[in-house]
């Protein structure tokens, strides 16, 4: 079977197609018995609107383009239901690109949204590091940009995120409150979000005495199906080597495997050692013992980021969110032990 037209719409409404199309859109007042008669045909017919043909008529895509690290961590997950739920009520729907924690894929997903003429660009934890440099000056020149959760300030772009350096200072202070002072960090690599918590670790305790460099472990790709086991196997060595009495994780993925090291190493969590998490994602709650971690309010990062883009995209107006984070205690973390 063929599918239907806004032609074959007109003709059993008994109406003209531009009266169809003002049903459809809702664009301009349509006389409310013409309105039924238009929507009964509709219903009978099944038909549903060529959103591309619109598109070329208003020459405006519907169409907004997120760019996100990984598919693996919860944490994007739940930042892509925040976005979505502003979004749709919007009017607009989403194209998503895995960067796979890439930053020459990254550039390749972001090339790709914009051959896809989006409205506009959401890019969770951009690489902006490590992008070719005035890649996304340039883009900003033409296309309203929002980054979540990143760092290098680019003229024209938009930005919402986390406080992650006063929440990563946060969690250290609480762990300090408990008497740790010997604190292992544990970070990922090519994420702006990673250097700016190991930066806020260095800050705070560094003026204390505190700092060691070999406290600071690196355990690769942060956020991929092996981030888990990748972070058991580093763990495993450096908490024998280095006698911690807490560990605190750039995010909740690689306190799991700090847990799951610790439980293969023969140490209770949290009598024999604490373990802090970062993030507040859903596996937090269901892990045993449930971490204690600092919450990044991700629906709502993902919100705001959407409403800033589509105030972006209708005003021309850039905006800055930031949101502070906040400490979330449970089970895996208490006093530092005796001696």
């Amino acid at each position: 079977m063929k599918n239907t037209t806004i032609i074959d719409v007109a003709k059993a409404a008994g109406v003209s197609v531009a009266t169809v199309s003002r049903v459809v859109n809702g664009n301009y007042p349509v006389r409310e018995s013409t309105r039924e008669r238009v929507q009964k045909a509709i219903d009978e017919l099944h038909y549903v609107p060529n959103v591309q043909a619109r598109e070329l008529n208003t020459r405006r895509s519907s169409i907004i383009g997120v760019v996100l690290p990984s598919l693996y961590n919860m944490f994007f997950a739940e930042v892509i239901d925040g976005i979505e739920e502003v979004v749709r009520k919007d009017g607009f729907s989403l194209i998503l690109n895995c960067a796979k924690n890439d930053p020459r894929q990254e550039m390749n997903c972001v090339k790709a949204l914009v051959a896809r003429n989006v409205s506009g660009l959401i890019v969770i934890s951009p690489n902006t590091a490590h992008i070719e440099e005035g890649f996304y000056a340039r883009l900003a020149m033409r296309m309203p940009i929002v980054f979540v959760n990143g760092y290098h300030r680019i003229r024209g772009i938009s930005y919402v995120m986390n406080d992650e350096r006063a929440g990563m200072r946060n969690a250290l202070a609480y762990l300090l409150r408990l008497g740790h002072k010997r604190i292992l960090f544990v970070r990922g690599e090519n994420s702006d979000s990673y250097a700016i918590k190991e930066r806020s670790c260095r800050e705070f305790l560094e003026p204390r005495g505190l700092f060691k460099e070999s406290f600071v472990i690196n355990i690769g790709e942060g956020n991929s199906i092996d981030t888990v086991d990748d972070t058991q196997k580093a763990l495993m060595t450096a908490i024998q080597s280095l006698g911690p009495t807490a560990v605190c994780c750039c995010n909740d993925l690689m306190a799991v495997g700090a847990l799951n090291a610790c439980k293969q190493l023969g140490l209770r969590v949290p009598q024999d050692i604490s373990v802090m998490g970062y993030d507040n994602i859903s596996l937090s709650r269901l892990v045993s013992p449930k971490l204690t971690t600092m919450d990044q309010n991700m629906f709502q990062l993902g919100e705001s980021a959407a409403s800033v883009l589509v105030h972006r995209i209708r005003t021309g107006e850039s905006r800055h969110v930031t949101l502070d984070n906040v400490l979330v205690t449970r089970e895996s973390t208490t006093s530092a032990p005796m001696g």
